[in-house]
């Protein structure tokens, strides 16, 4: 059974290590405009922010706009560092990943010059979620919440999205917890079953699953914070310059996808599209992890997650701000991305060209009658 693990920086670095050893990989061939191509594009099983790609791929929305006979397989990786690894590798040509594995991909253009071409979504609680035991007390404030937690035991897969907004929270609220344990969702799942953990921070549908299990329950999120996370989509620079009319092509087939996950009335069938591609995760647990509106004193937000698709002032501001946290932790060796790492032309070129603006789209919160699944 395929389950969710860490977005651990830290495992992610150890994991690109490998990479770095061996000589560069041979050049890739993407074949002139025009011609069929064949894309081997990657994703991570189990994070709510990359859906769009899901539906990308059981819509197969790339035909319409791929040079008729070009081929896409799907390669699912564990954890971010799986795709940022077979990016490196030359393995896979487009991936979909959130803002640490992609800011990191991009500085290793001594192996692979991989840019970030598109944003598959940005959210308040889809990465910044805080959860607590289920017999915790019933809080009236994130505030109340987070001091709860002063002098307990907390865990989050250090070096992540959820690891940035926990110490945030924390120090926002001079909060101390007894330990700060860096643990992998399987071991944060089993201390909430076992009684040893009173707090974690994790990303979606991970807490929506263990909220829905009884394990825990939500406490606040990034909304009561002002925090959001963000998610992209990265290319091989090889590919980018020699078929610049794939680019464009996958991004209208993406701008479709985030379309049709942005439309409640398409709310069943995403989830269903999700089920044939992911394990481990019950109907409902997906469905909340998307689309469920939760109480503000537990961080519930609406929308559940946005959908700029191109680089926004917002945007930019979120990934400088994954920037400043890789280097501080030393996880990248600069404290400014390479001018050339982040390309939005395409985006907004494919914008232009539909007469659309961003934001194209956001996930609205639904009620729970909304949900008629198992």
């Amino acid at each position: 059974m395929r389950t969710c693990k860490g977005r651990s920086v830290y495992g992610l670095l150890a994991a690109v290590f490998i990479v770095l050893s061996p000589a560069t990989a041979k050049s890739a061939e993407f074949g002139k405009p025009g011609e069929p191509v064949h894309l081997v594009v990657g994703h991570p099983c189990c994070y709510t922010e990359v859906w769009s790609v899901m539906v990308l791929h059981g819509k197969e929305l790339w035909k319409k706009y791929l040079p008729q006979g070009s081929t896409v397989t799907y390669d699912v990786g564990l954890q971010g560092s799986t795709i940022v690894n077979s990016m490196l590798a030359k393995k896979q040509h487009i991936g979909y990943i959130g803002d640490l594995p992609a800011i990191i991909a991009t500085t290793k253009e001594n192996v692979a010059d991989v840019r970030i071409v598109g944003v598959s979504g940005v959210a308040y609680d889809q990465c910044n979620i805080l959860l607590a035991r289920k017999d915790a007390p019933e809080f009236k404030s994130a505030d109340e919440a987070a001091k709860w937690l002063s002098g307990k035991q907390m865990a989050v897969p250090k070096g992540t999205c959820s690891d940035i907004f926990a110490r945030s929270v924390f120090e926002r609220a001079n909060v101390k917890p007894a330990a700060y344990l860096n643990q992998n969702v399987e071991v944060i799942t089993s201390g909430f079953r076992a009684g040893k953990l009173d707090g974690a921070a994790i990303w979606e549908p991970v807490a929506a699953r263990l909220v829905e299990e009884g394990l825990a329950r939500r406490i606040s999120s990034g909304v009561d914070y002002g925090l959001k996370d963000s998610s992209y989509i990265v290319m091989s620079a090889e590919l980018i310059s020699q078929r610049p009319d794939v680019v464009k092509g996958w991004l209208n087939a993406e701008l479709d996808a985030q379309q049709f996950l942005a439309d409640p009335a398409n709310a069943a069938e995403v989830i269903k599209l999700v089920m044939t591609q992911t394990t481990g995760f019950p109907e409902k647990s997906l469905w909340s992890a998307l689309y469920a509106t939760y109480p503000k004193e537990q961080g519930g937000t609406n929308p559940r997650m946005e959908l700029p698709f191109a680089f926004t002032p917002e945007v930019m501001g979120l990934m400088k701000k994954g920037t400043d946290f890789l280097y501080s932790i030393k996880g990248i060796g600069t404290a400014q991305l390479r001018p050339e790492a982040v390309m939005p032309q395409f985006a907004e070129a494919v914008l232009k060209d539909r007469k659309l603006s961003s934001p194209v789209g956001a996930v609205p919160a639904l009620p729970g009658s909304a949900y008629h699944g198992k």
